[in-house]
Order: structure tokens, then C-alpha cells, then sequence
């Protein structure tokens, strides 16, 4: 059997969808049908279950994918053995990364990764919401914030330190709170992954336990661009990442407030797939991405 017909049928069971796989691959749906039905034919045993609705693995296509993920990998590693010195890694790499630190940190340094890396091809996807890695198909992807994925493995980076922070024109319109108690008399920005979702509140530290002190707001965004620009428009405070509102604070853009109650550090991690052996291209962007974000947030934390 061909490791290309190995990729195919990896893609599918990773996504549940024929449609979905073939869009990926750049191949026609019709092409990886067939390449799922003889890859059925040769090995013995039905692989895929196929309903109207949905595409999912077999027993014996949950082990035939395991073994196949394992032999990709040894195949990328064997392949890419001596790339380095001769011709460099090659192929191509989809990672997601949150929109701030893709824009103001990562990509201003992806020149750098590429000439040493020139016949790499990077896919990079900025988005709010949390990614599924495996059946979106990407090599890695940089989460800020608590990991629910067990099945991933999670490289630390550090953390973002948060601050909060209002328009001139807001406090000029409310005041400027400095106790927990002057906040029923304002507003904040609520971000919410789901615009239905419920329940705005200030976080803060207090014995070393996170607080939730409960707020009125008028506005639910769910994207952090749209979170800071509500906050620039005077439409209420807002708690975030001071790695993304630092150079607004020094602008005079926005004000920092109630330094004494701001919300517990951040995470930030690395996530990728919990295989054997990584293909080296991917395990070249882990090392990158980690030496271009851990010293960034050494110095946020340093400069608190």
C-alpha cells in the first residue's frame, strides 16, 4: 500500500467527512472514494462506517488509523533524515494562533523561519475560538488561556499578565473606579465565546483564590480585535492581556485602573498531536514559535 493512500484515509477518519478530507487534500471527493475503497479492498476489512449523516471509524479502522499515524510519521522522519544539510525540511505546516500574537509577535518574525526554512509552506490561521486540532487538521496551535484537550500534548510557555483598562472618554464620562464596590456604577465589556452566554463579572485575586465580582454590561463581543475596540469606543472596561494593551496605555489611549484587582495570569501553550515521533518540520515550528514567544513573556512579566 502507498503512504498516500495512508494520508487519505488518516484525513477522513480524522475529519468524519469525505467532502471535508478531499477540500484539504486538494483532491476531488470522487478520487478519495475510491483511494478509501481500495485501501478497504486490500487490507481485508471494512474500515469506515458510512451513513447519510456521518463518517466514523470501525474497530478495525481504529486500529488500522493508529498504526497509520505511526507509519506516516517514521515515513516523514525517514524522509526529512538528511534534508537539513542538503535541501532543507519541505512540505507544508498549518498552525493556529490567536489574532494579537499572531499579528504583533509571530508573523513580524516569520521571515526569519522561512529563510532558514524556504521550502516550507506555512498555513496560519488567527481566530478567537478554540480550534480542533485533529479534525481541522493542523500540525500545532498556540491557546492562551485553560487546556481541556487530554489528548494533546501541552507545551508551557509562560503566562500573559492581565490589566484592566477604559477609555479617557469612558472614565470621563463615569469616573474611574478604585473599589470593587465603585463598579456598580459601570459597565464592562463582556467577552463571551458565545454571544447567548451569560454571566459578566470582574475577575480578581484575593488569598491567592480568583474572585468573580459581578457586572452590568451593555455589550457581548466574542473576538478579542472587537473587545479592545469596544473598549476604545468608550463602551465600558475591559480586563486583557497587557501584551496587547501596553502601547495603547502609552499612547494615552486608554487608562489603566484598579491595578490592585486584576484577574490571575494566563496560560500560554503550545498544543500538538500526542504522536510517537513528530515529522521534523513540525517539531522545527514548535522550537521556533517557543523561542520567539517565551522571551516576550518573560519580559511582559517582568515589567509588571
Amino acid at each position: 500500500m502507498e503512504l498516500d493512500e495512508l494520508r487519505i484515509f488518516a484525513r477522513v477518519a480524522e475529519l468524519g467527512s469525505f467532502t471535508q478530507a478531499a477540500e484539504q487534500l486538494g483532491l476531488v471527493k470522487s478520487r478519495v472514494s475510491a483511494v478509501v475503497l481500495q485501501l478497504e479492498s486490500r487490507v481485508g476489512a471494512r474500515l469506515l462506517q458510512r451513513t447519510t449523516r456521518r463518517v466514523q471509524l470501525t474497530p478495525d479502522g481504529e486500529v488500522f488509523l493508529a498504526r497509520s499515524k505511526e507509519l506516516l510519521a517514521d515515513a516523514d522522519q525517514l524522509q526529512a533524515m538528511f534534508q537539513p544539510v542538503a535541501s532543507g525540511l519541505k512540505g507544508r505546516l498549518r498552525i493556529d494562533l490567536p489574532n494579537k500574537l499572531a499579528s504583533e509577535l509571530v508573523i513580524p518574525r516569520l521571515p526569519e523561519f522561512l529563510a532558514a526554512h524556504p521550502l516550507l509552506e506555512v498555513g496560519i490561521s488567527t481566530t478567537d475560538r478554540q480550534v480542533d486540532l485533529v479534525r481541522e487538521g493542523f500540525d500545532c496551535v498556540l491557546r492562551v488561556g485553560s487546556l481541556a484537550d487530554a489528548e494533546l500534548v501541552a507545551r508551557p510557555l509562560g503566562v500573559l499578565t492581565m490589566g484592566n483598562v477604559a477609555s479617557p472618554a469612558y472614565l470621563a464620562a463615569h469616573g474611574t473606579p478604585t473599589t470593587l464596590a465603585d463598579l456598580a456604577r459601570h459597565r464592562i465589556v463582556h467577552y463571551a465565546a458565545k454571544l447567548g452566554t451569560q454571566g459578566a463579572g470582574w475577575e480578581y485575586q484575593e488569598d491567592g483564590v480568583t474572585r468573580v465580582h459581578p457586572m452590568r454590561s451593555t455589550v457581548v463581543v466574542n473576538g478579542t480585535d472587537a473587545y479592545q475596540a469596544a473598549c476604545l469606543a468608550g463602551l465600558g472596561l475591559i480586563q486583557a492581556p497587557t501584551f496587547g494593551t501596553r502601547r495603547l496605555v502609552a499612547q494615552g489611549l486608554l487608562v489603566e485602573v484598579m491595578p490592585q484587582f486584576v484577574a490571575p495570569p494566563m496560560p500560554v501553550s503550545l498544543l500538538y498531536p500526542n504522536r510517537r515521533q513528530l515529522a521534523p518540520r513540525v517539531q522545527a515550528v514548535l522550537n521556533w514559535i517557543a523561542q520567539v514567544v517565551e522571551p516576550q513573556l518573560r519580559a511582559e512579566a517582568a515589567a509588571q
